[in-house]
Parts: C-alpha cells; structure tokens; sequence
C-alpha cells in the first residue's frame, strides 16, 4: 500500500536550495557582508560594498535634488506640467522606496550613507546656502514628501 498518499519528493535541485542558509539580521550591525537590494548584493566584496553604499548614497541625494529643483517652466501648458511634475513624483517617491528598501538590510554603513545623501542633498538644493532668489513663491515643482 502507498503510504505517501501520492505526493512526490521534491527535485534534488530543490533540496539544495532548502539547505541554504539565508540569514536576514534585524538589528543594526557593522560589516561588509550584507545584501542589499538585491540577492547575493553586494556579496563578500569590498569594492562592492563600496558601489553598494555609493549606490545608497546617491539615489538619497537625487531624491532630495527632485524635491527641491524646480524643472517647469512658469506658464507652461497645464496638462504637460501636470505630466511632467507626475513623472518627477513617480522618480522621487521610487528612489525613496529603493532607499527605504536598501535601509531595511540594516547595515549601519547603508544607513549612514542614505542619511549623509539626503543631508547633503538637502543642503545643496534645500537649504538656503546656494539659494538662487525667485520673484514668485512657488519654490518647487513637487510639494513636500508626507510622512
């Protein structure tokens, strides 16, 4: 009599991916052995690591750059502003995601990368420092990321 009741044993391929371990951390830790975005990224390199946390880093700082630079032109047709600021909100809110994304491999160095690009990118293009002065009020293309 089968008494397996007609199920089958899984594929040796399989078996060998069950037997991977695949640890996720869920503190803040130090280190170059991380995944982040992507699985196996940036893996046991340290060049890699690096371009992992350049990575980080600048998508923080463009999120920050489409916040606060103004791309439309005062006057312009209404139905191709209001396209245009709809493309720059899906990129910001996409790369915010991504950064929000690489956050939760919570490696300490990914974390310190994202903050320094959204400081720096805020101080750049948010700040008064390199403020270029505007006759009308309207400073930005894009309202204000919500909470």
């Amino acid at each position: 009599m089968d008494h397996d009741m007609g199920m089958a044993a899984p594929p040796p391929s399989t078996m060998v991916m069950m037997k991977r371990r695949h640890f996720m951390h869920m503190t803040f830790f130090w280190g170059t052995k991380s995944e982040v975005l992507f699985d196996e990224w940036p893996g046991d390199s340290r060049g890699m690591y690096a371009l992992a946390l350049l990575f980080v880093f600048v998508m923080s700082f463009l999120v920050e750059w489409l916040s606060h630079t103004r791309f439309m032109k005062p006057g312009s047709n209404k139905l191709s502003a209001g396209l245009g600021q709809t493309v720059l909100h899906l990129l910001r809110v996409g790369l915010a995601y991504l950064v929000m994304l690489a956050l939760m491999s919570f490696n300490a160095g990914v974390f310190l990368m994202a903050v320094l690009g959204h400081a720096l990118g805020f101080f750049f293009f948010g700040s008064r420092a390199f403020a270029k002065p505007h006759n009308d009020k309207r400073y930005d293309d894009l309202p204000p990321m919500s909470c």
